[in-house]
C-alpha cells in the first residue's frame, strides 16, 4: 500500500459490475443489505479500487441512518478513503460529514457516542475537528466510562497533531483535573498515558505525589507508570531516581505478572545496586516456576542469562531457584536452565548442584518421561562439565553414572564413557574403584563405540594383578567360546557358542556412503558399527553376556582390533605384576587364540563382508608383538598412550581458560572522567537501596563501568556513501544492524541554493529484506540537511541488496527529479558469529545437511596456517581443530569451522588445502548448511576475500 493504512481486510477483487450492485443496495431501506454493502465497499477500497462515485450516495442514504452497525461501517469507510486533495487540503465534500459527527457524538446511545470518538483519533484535519472540539470536551465528563475513555483518546491524538495545541490549548491541564478525579482504570490509563507523551513533567509530578498509592492502582496505570520511569530516567537527570526505584520496587509485589516482569527489567536497568538485581534476580526465578507457558520461560532464561552476564555474584545466589525450572517437559527449557546453571558454579554450590543433577538422573530411569533418552544425555554433558570444573565432586556421581553405560540412546552412553574416561584420568583415587565397576558392568554395553572406549580404559588403567586377570577374564566371557563359527557336516557355517539349530540373526548393514574423519577428510564405511541388532536374548540369561560376540558377528571389525589391543596391554602389563610365568604364558596364549580366531572369522565366507585392511594390519601387528617384545614397544604400548591422552586433557583445559580469559571484559576509565565520593554525600532521607545504587554508580564510574565498549573506527566503517559529490542531493547512510532489525540513518543534504519540496527517499530491497515502513515527504531548505530513519526488517542470512532513488521537486522545474543511490549490500557477516561444538556433533550435522558449496582454493597467500587464519578471520567462524592437530610442516592442512547465526542455522566449513611443488596452495573449501542461502553467501563471501585482500 502506498499510503499509511490503520485497517486491513482480505478481499478477492470483484467485477465492476459490483460497484453497481452495492450503490444499488445502498440506496435501498433495508439495513442489513445495506450493512453488507458498505462491507463490500470498504473490502473493494482496501484492496485498490477507487469507487469515486459512491461518496455522495452514501451522505445521501447512509447518513441518515439510525443503524448501529451501519453507522460504525460509515467511519470504517470514512477513515480509509481519501480525504484531501492532491494540494494537501481537506476535500469539501468532508464538511458534510461534520454536522453528522458533532450529532454522533451528542447522541443517547453510548454505543455511537464510542466508536465516533475512537474514529477521531484515527482523524488528522484540523478543518474537519476545529468544530468537534467542544463536543469531545463535553464528553469527558459522561457518566459512562466507556465514553470517558475514548473522549480522552481522542483528546490526546487532536493535541497531538502538528497544529493541536491550537485546537485544545489547555489539554494537559484538562486531563490533569480528570485523571485526578476518574474512577475507571483504561480511562485513568489513556489520560495518563496523554500526560507522558504530550505534558511529561504533570505527568511526573502526578506519580510522585501519589507514589504511596501506585501499587494499588490497576495494573494498565502500572504498566504506564514503569513506562514513564523508564523514559524519564533516561533522558532526564537522575534527581528522583531513588524515589522511582523505590515505587518499582513496590510494585514487585503486585498480582500481575506482566507488572512485576516489566518491574524487574526496569529495576535491573535503573540501577546496578546488589539488593535491586538480587530483587530482579528472584522475581524472574518466581514467574519461571509459576508460569507453565514454555515460550514465557525462555525468555525470563534469557533476562537471568544477560544478569549473568553483567552481576554474575549475584546470580551465584539463585541458582537452585534456576534448577527448578528443570521440570517443565520442555527440552529447549531445560537446555537453557543446565546452560544458565553451569555458567554459575562455585566451590560453594557445586555440590548442590550435582545432587540435584543426580536426583534428575534417577528420575530418568523411570521411563515415564518424554525424550528420557535425550534429556539424561543432557544431564551426563552438565555433570561432566560440573567435574571436569570441580574435580572433588566426580566421586559422588561417577558411579551412578556407570550404570547408563548400556543405555539404549547410543548418544547418551558415549557421554557416560567418555566422562568416565577423562575422570579416571584427572582422579587418580577414584581409579581402583572405577576400574572394578567398569569390569562388573562391561556386559551391559550394547553400543559398539562405548565398547570401544571402555576397552581402551580396561587397557590403560587395569594396573595391579587382580584388575589385570578381571579384565582378561570379562573380555573373554564377553566373547564367548572359540571358535566363532564351526563348520557343520553339511557345510553350513554356525556360531559356535549357540545350539546347532541356531541362526545368526543380526544382518549386517552394508553402508557406501562417504562419512567425514575427526581431519575433516572423507573414507568409505564399509559396515554399520552404530546401530548394531544385538540376538534376543533374555535378559540375564548366559547369551546377555556376549555382547562383544554379537557385535564380532555382525562385522564390527574395528572394535574386534581393539580388542587385539586391548588383550596385547592386558597381556604386557601381566608379564610386569604376575610373578608366575606359567600364567602370564597361559595368558598370552589365550589372547593369540582369540586374534587368531578373530583373523580367521574375517577371512571365512561366514560373513557377507571380510575384514577390513586396516583391521587386519592391526591384529597381525598385536600377534607378532606378543610373540616379540622389546622394551622400547613395551614403553609405547604401556606408558604412550596414557600420556598423549593426558596431554590432550591438558590442552582443552589450556585452551578453556584462554576463551574465558578472552571473554572477561576489561573495562577503562578515561582520566578525565568525574568521580563522585560517596563518604562526602548526605545520606539523609535515602534508603538502603537507593544508599547502595549511589556507591555502586560511583564504584562504575572509577571503574569504567559506564563506558561504552563500542569501536569508534568501525562506527566509521558502517558509513557508507550513497550519491556523489557534485549530486544537488549528498545523502550518506549509517547502517545499524542488531539481530532482526536494520537502521539506515540516512544523512541528506540540499547542495543547491532552492527549496526541494516532497522530497522523498524512497528504498526496495532484494533478498529476505523487508520495508517496515515507507519515509515521507519533506521540504529542504537551500543548503540544509535532513536525518531520515528507515527500518528493515531480516528474515534470513541470504545477502541482501538494499537500493532506491531520492525523488524531489523545485519550483523552478515542474517534472521531479531523481537520483540514484548506490547499492547497499547487506554482509553475513553481521549475522554470523564464532560458536563451539563437539566433533561429533560437528560430523553429524555435517551428514545431515544437504546443501553444500564446494569452492576451490585460488589464492596468493603460500602458507598453510596463514590462509587457514585469514579464512577465520574473514568469514567471523571459529576453528574446531585443535592447534596441536595442526602443528608441524607436511605441506598438508585439514580443518573444520564453526558458526552460528542469530537465527539459530548452523554454518559448517571444512578446509582442506594442499602445497604443490610450486609453491602454490590448492585444494578445497566446502560449505555446509541446512539452508541455502547460508551456504551460498558464504561462499560468495570465500571467493571475495580468500585471495587475501581486505
Amino acid at each position: 500500500m502506498e499510503k499509511p493504512c490503520s485497517l486491513l481486510v482480505h478481499f478477492d477483487k470483484g467485477s465492476a459490475a459490483m460497484a453497481n450492485e452495492i450503490k444499488a443496495d445502498l440506496e435501498g431501506s433495508d439495513g442489513p443489505a445495506k450493512a453488507d454493502a458498505m462491507r463490500r465497499a470498504i473490502s473493494l477500497l482496501l484492496n485498490g479500487e477507487t469507487l469515486p462515485q459512491l461518496f455522495i450516495t452514501i451522505v445521501r442514504y447512509v447518513l441518515p441512518s439510525e443503524d448501529h452497525t451501519v453507522q460504525k461501517l460509515l467511519l470504517l469507510y470514512l477513515e480509509i478513503i481519501d480525504r484531501r486533495d492532491p494540494a494537501g487540503r481537506a476535500l469539501p465534500e468532508m464538511i458534510l460529514i461534520c454536522q453528522n459527527l458533532r450529532n454522533n457524538l451528542q447522541s443517547p446511545n453510548e454505543y455511537i457516542r464510542g466508536v465516533t470518538l475512537r474514529f477521531l483519533c484515527r482523524l488528522s484535519e484540523p478543518e474537519v475537528l476545529e468544530p468537534l472540539v467542544p463536543s469531545v470536551l463535553a464528553n469527558l465528563e459522561h457518566r459512562h466510562h466507556f465514553i470517558r475513555r475514548h473522549a480522552v483518546s481522542a483528546v490526546s491524538a487532536i493535541y497531538r497533531l502538528p497544529h493541536g495545541d491550537q485546537l485544545i490549548p489547555d489539554a494537559p491541564e484538562l486531563v490533569e483535573r480528570f485523571l485526578a478525579s476518574e474512577q475507571d482504570a483504561s480511562a485513568r490509563r489513556n489520560a495518563f498515558l496523554m500526560l507522558c507523551a504530550c505534558a511529561q513533567d504533570r505527568a511526573v509530578a502526578y506519580l510522585l505525589s501519589n507514589a504511596d498509592r501506585v501499587a494499588e492502582w490497576p495494573d494498565l496505570l502500572q504498566m504506564a507508570v514503569v513506562d514513564l520511569i523508564r523514559k524519564v530516567c533516561r533522558s532526564q537527570n537522575r534527581a528522583n531516581k531513588g524515589r522511582y526505584i523505590t515505587i518499582i520496587t513496590s510494585l514487585l509485589s503486585t498480582p500481575s505478572t506482566a507488572v512485576v516482569y516489566e518491574c524487574a527489567g526496569a529495576l535491573v536497568s535503573l540501577s546496578s545496586a546488589p539488593t535491586a538485581v538480587r530483587a530482579a534476580a528472584n522475581t524472574y526465578c518466581q514467574l519461571l516456576s509459576s508460569q507453565s507457558d514454555n515460550n514465557v520461560k525462555l525468555i525470563l532464561l534469557d533476562r537471568l542469562n544477560e544478569l549473568r552476564i553483567s552481576h554474575r555474584d549475584v546470580m551465584v545466589g539463585v541458582v537452585m531457584d534456576v534448577l527448578r525450572a528443570l521440570a517443565s517437559p520442555n527440552l529447549d527449557v531445560k537446555r537453557k536452565v543446565l546452560d544458565l546453571v553451569l555458567d554459575l558454579l562455585t566451590p560453594r554450590n557445586v555440590e548442590e548442584v550435582v545432587l540435584y543433577l543426580k536426583k534428575e538422573v534417577v528420575k530418568t530411569q523411570a521411563g515415564d518421561l518424554e525424550k528420557g533418552g535425550e534429556y539424561r544425555q543432557m544431564l551426563v554433558q552438565a555433570i561432566h562439565a560440573c567435574a571436569v570444573e570441580y574435580p572433588e565432586v566426580a566421586g559422588s556421581v561417577v558411579h551412578l553414572l556407570m550404570d547408563f553405560l548400556g543405555d539404549t540412546n547410543v548418544a547418551a552412553a558415549v557421554d557416560v564413557v567418555l566422562f568416565v574416561r577423562e575422570i579416571i584420568e584427572t582422579n587418580p583415587k577414584l581409579r581402583v574403584s572405577m576400574i572394578q565397576r567398569l569390569i562388573d558392568t562391561f556386559y551391559q554395553i550394547r553400543a559398539s563405540r562405548v565398547c570401544s572406549c571402555a576397552l581402551w580404559i580396561l587397557g590403560e588403567y587395569s594396573l595391579s594383578l587382580s584388575e589385570v586377570e578381571s579384565a582378561i577374564a570379562t573380555i573373554k566371557q564377553c566373547l564367548g567360546d572359540l571358535p566363532f563359527y564351526t563348520v557343520s557336516d553339511e557345510g553350513e557355517a554356525t556360531d559356535s557358542a549357540k545350539p546347532a539349530q541356531a541362526v545368526v540373526n543380526s544382518v549386517t548393514v552394508s553402508s557406501r556412503r562417504p562419512v567425514v574423519l575427526a581431519d575433516g577428510t572423507y573414507a568409505t564405511q564399509s559396515a554399520a558399527t552404530e546401530t548394531i541388532s544385538t540376538p534376543s536374548v533374555a535378559p540375564g540369561s548366559l547369551a546377555s553376556t556376549l555382547n562383544l560376540r554379537s557385535l564380532i558377528l555382525s562385522g564390527d571389525f574395528f572394535l574386534a582390533a581393539v580388542v587385539a589391543c586391548t588383550l596385547t596391554k592386558l597381556v604386557l602389563r601381566l608379564e610386569e605384576v604376575q610373578p608366575s610365568k606359567v600364567e602370564s604364558n597361559k595368558a598370552c596364549t589365550g589372547a593369540l587364540l582369540i586374534m587368531t580366531s578373530i583373523l580367521q572369522l574375517g577371512q571365512s565366507s561366514y560373513l557377507p563382508h571380510p575384514i577390513d585392511n586396516d583391521s587386519y594390519d592391526r591384529i597381525v601387528l598385536c600377534l607378532r608383538l606378543l610373540c616379540n617384545t622389546g622394551d622400547d614397544v613395551r614403553k609405547i604400548w604401556l606408558q604412550s598412550c596414557r600420556q598423549s591422552f593426558a596431554k590432550m586433557l591438558a590442552e582443552k583445559q589450556f585452551r578453556e581458560t584462554e576463551e574465558m580469559k578472552a571473554k572477561a571484559q576489561i573495562s577503562h576509565a578515561q582520566p578525565d572522567d568525574l568521580i563522585d565520593f560517596y563518604h562526602l554525600k548526605s545520606r539523609k532521607g535515602m534508603s538502603q537501596l537507593e544508599l547502595e545504587d549511589e556507591v555502586h554508580d560511583d564504584l562504575k564510574a572509577a571503574t569504567g563501568g559506564f563506558t561504552k565498549d563500542a569501536d569508534d573506527a568501525n562506527k566509521l566503517n558502517r558509513i557508507l556513501q550513497l550519491t556523489g559529490f557534485s549530486d544537488p542531493v549528498y545523502a550518506e547512510a549509517f547502517v545499524t544492524v542488531h539481530h532482526y532489525d536494520i537502521v539506515l540513518d540516512v544523512t541528506v543534504i540540499n547542495r543547491t541554493k532552492e527549496t526541494l519540496q516532497n522530497l522523498c527517499l524512497e528504498l526496495a530491497t532484494m533478498g529476505d529484506l523487508k520495508l517496515v515502513d515507507r519515509p515521507q515527504n519533506y521540504t529542504l531548505a537551500p543548503e540544509s540537511s535532513k536525518q531520515i530513519r528507515a527500518n528493515i526488517k531480516v528474515s534470513s542470512t541470504e545477502t541482501g541488496v538494499i537500493f532506491g532513488n531520492i525523488v524531489y521537486e523545485t519550483s523552478n522545474v515542474m517534472e521531479r527529479s531523481v537520483v540514484v543511490l548506490n547499492d547497499i549490500h547487506i554482509d553475513i557477516m553481521d549475522y554470523i558469529s564464532p560458536a563451539t561444538c563437539a566433533d561429533v556433533t560437528f560430523r553429524n550435522m555435517w551428514a545431515e545437511f544437504e546443501w553444500e558449496n564446494k569452492v576451490a582454493v585460488n589464492t596468493v597467500i603460500q602458507d598453510e596456517k596463514e590462509f587457514l587464519n585469514h579464512i577465520i578471520k574473514s568469514t567471523n567462524m571459529k576453528c574446531l581443530t585443535p592447534p596441536s592437530a595442526l602443528d608441524g610442516e607436511c605441506g598438508f592442512l585439514a580443518a573444520n569451522l564453526y558458526a552460528k547465526s542469530v537465527f539459530g542455522e548452523d554454518a559448517l566449513v571444512n578446509i582442506s588445502i594442499e602445497k604443490q611443488h610450486d609453491g602454490k596452495l590448492s585444494g578445497y573449501i566446502r560449505i555446509r548448511s541446512k539452508t541455502q542461502g547460508i551456504a551460498l553467501s558464504l561462499g560468495d563471501k570465500i571467493t571475495l576475500k580468500q585471495k587475501g585482500g581486505s
